[in-house]
């Protein structure tokens, strides 16, 4: 049964209007960097809530939400995060990585040490749901990855405009969120995303962003 519908509107913005909220947009956006310095300033438990709103509303596959965020401020928890991703990141770095994928990460200055799981407020775990169970039925996700990759990039977003710095971390294999954090065997951990304000001295790499001509192209 087709679901009930909602009118939809836009403002009717004129062209020069449109160009400059791009422009503005693109300016603020320039600036976000991922940050691996953070300050242990708390960030309150509503604030974050929001961002995650936020995030919630990406479209998904049939509208499934295919999504679990588990938002982590316990410091033991955090701790053993740390421990368990430290330890499948120095299996990495010093056994898996390729030397291709080693001199890449070079200019970012990364090692198989990470303080700010320990030292950012919020660790926000995203997980990939594939399928739930509702009533006596096995529900099944569509386009879980693509579905999950938008809504992570709307958090990423909603964190920056919103004063909040944030990490991408991706340690391999990540089954140890799931253990650690109980989630069950239908959600895969997808990110694990440090938040909270950077540190007071803190730096990142001064690396160009690739220019738009670069990854657009018109076909007329």
């Amino acid at each position: 049964m087709p679901a009930p519908t909602k009118p939809y509107t836009l403002p009717q913005l004129s062209q020069d209007a449109m160009r400059q909220r791009a422009d503005d947009l693109l300016a603020e956006m320039n600036e976000r960097r991922s940050c691996r310095f953070f300050s242990d300033t708390p960030i309150p438990r509503d604030i974050i809530e929001r961002v995650i709103a936020v995030a919630n509303t990406a479209p998904s596959g049939a509208n499934r939400k295919p999504w679990r965020f588990v938002a982590v401020d316990d410091p033991k928890i955090k701790h053993e995060i740390r421990v368990a991703a430290e330890k499948e990141e120095h299996e990495s770095y010093k056994h898996r990585m390729p030397t291709e994928w080693l001199d890449a990460l070079e200019p970012i200055g990364t090692d198989e040490h990470k303080p700010f799981l320990d030292i950012a407020p919020w660790i926000i775990v995203m997980f990939r749901v594939d399928w739930e169970i509702v009533g006596p039925k096995k529900i099944k996700s569509y386009y879980p990855v693509e579905s999950c990759g938008i809504a992570a990039g709307m958090l990423l977003t909603a964190c920056h405009m919103t004063g909040l710095a944030t990490l991408t971390h991706t340690p391999s294999p990540m089954r140890f969120l799931r253990d650690i954090l109980h989630r069950p065997v239908n959600e895969k951990p997808f990110l694990l995303i440090p938040t909270g304000f950077p540190a007071k001295n803190c730096t990142v790499p001064d690396i160009p962003k690739k220019p738009v001509d670069q990854v657009i192209q018109w076909n007329r």
